[in-house]
């Protein structure tokens, strides 16, 4: 099904959640989808929300370093585009998933094999359409201090450099402990 968004408001990454609402605990990353070390960092994100499920929620922020990932950039746009029809999350997984085949032609690809059939989906990635939204989210990175990534936030708290499930574990843990 193609969603006719050209009027429509545009959904932000900083809007875009995993996990309930009202979950005591928010997990922000700041992330680059050519990245190994997030897609390490996924990896336990994953397992992170599965062992804490429902009582915390998730949120990916773009921070591409397009000086280091070449195609950082219009990946993160894609993610951005892909918001718009409902798929973030696929998105975000797929990209993840073939972080070394991030091409535009590939991303195109992937969004029609998470359902997105608007045809000018490729153009809308060509003339940059969703750039500023993910310069957004770079910004507000930077404003916190976010010079590499991963890069996380718990309940606001900072937590970068080599990230572990034990370490984010034990920092969800001191949150919760903390609100109750």
């Amino acid at each position: 099904m193609t969603v006719n968004i050209k009027n429509a408001p545009i959904v932000l990454s900083k809007n875009t959640w995993l996990g309930p609402a009202e979950a005591l605990v928010s997990l922000v990353e700041f992330g680059d989808y050519q990245s190994e070390a997030c897609a390490r960092a996924e990896k336990i994100v994953r397992e992170i929300m599965f062992l804490f499920d429902g009582r915390i929620r998730f949120n990916f922020r773009h921070f591409p370093l397009s000086q280091v990932n070449q195609h950082a950039m219009k990946a993160a746009e894609a993610a951005v585009a892909a918001a718009q029809y409902g798929k973030f999350w696929e998105m975000h997984e797929l990209l993840f998933a073939n972080r070394r085949q991030l091409g535009t032609i590939s991303l195109k690809n992937y969004a029609r094999e998470i359902g997105i059939t608007d045809k000018r989906f490729l153009d809308k990635l060509v003339n940059s359409l969703y750039s500023w939204q993910v310069r957004d989210d770079l910004l507000d990175g930077l404003q916190l201090g976010v010079r590499d990534v991963p890069t996380f936030f718990i309940n606001g708290e900072k937590i970068e450099g080599s990230v572990t499930k034990e370490l984010l574990f034990q920092a969800i843990e001191r949150q919760l402990a903390g609100l109750a």
